[in-house]
């Protein structure tokens, strides 16, 4: 199979990655970035683009399965609007290209919560992304709904705390719906259900996303 990545730069799409190029079963691993990766393998194809312009890189989004796991916070973005052309806009883009491309099967990193009516910004504008991709039509298309995320040698003060209080609960039996889940485990699950045959529209929130990380590749 050959893969498609958006967002191969973050702490999820980096595990992502290296996993596809470690899998046997995807000869091919294309990402779009917006500058240039420090990875060198014969499977990879770097595509260094600007997204603001989609009508020079949409051609060149053309494979198998395609895993979209871009996203940033509001305080890197610097303001909602600039969160949205990465969370939404950007994303949307990258759906298309790949709908207008053949592409049967779409992979989505959301959030917990997501809800296009909700009066939170993340959560809404999670939720209309969600709902802007399932309107393309893909023959294929999951969505996964993590809650707090472990990210690997984390710099953000906030997160590295709750993981720590909500690991603590977890030993002594309490918050078991909101564990932290390592952005490996998640790379893993995504890359196990693409290769579940199977068509129309999956979410996966988090307990199941656990329990597709530890699915075979059978």
């Amino acid at each position: 199979m050959k893969a498609l990545v958006i967002g191969a730069t973050g702490a999820t799409g980096k595990d992502l990655v290296q996993q596809l190029l470690n899998d046997k079963d995807f000869e091919a691993v294309d990402v779009f970035v917006r500058k240039p990766i420090d990875i060198q393998n014969d499977k990879l194809n770097v595509h260094v683009v600007n997204f603001e312009k989609p009508e020079e890189w949409k051609n060149a989004v053309k494979g198998d399965v395609a895993f979209s796991c871009l996203g940033t916070t509001l305080k890197d973005a610097g303001s909602k609007e600039a969160q949205r052309k990465v969370d939404f806009d950007y994303q949307y883009e990258f759906a298309k290209a790949a709908k207008d491309n053949n592409v049967d099967d779409y992979v989505l990193v959301s959030a917990y919560g997501a809800d296009p009516k909700s009066k939170i910004f993340y959560s809404k504008m999670k939720g209309e992304l969600e709902e802007a991709v399932k309107q393309l039509h893909f023959n294929k298309i999951t969505v996964f709904k993590p809650g707090m995320l472990e990210r690997k040698d984390s710099q953000r003060t906030g997160e590295v705390l709750g993981s720590r209080i909500i690991k603590f609960a977890n030993k002594i039996g309490l918050l078991e719906s909101q564990r932290p889940l390592p952005t490996d485990v998640l790379a893993k699950a995504m890359i196990n259900s693409s290769k579940i045959k199977s068509n129309g529209y999956s979410s996966i929130k988090l307990g199941n996303i656990f329990c597709f990380a530890e699915k075979s590749n059978e």
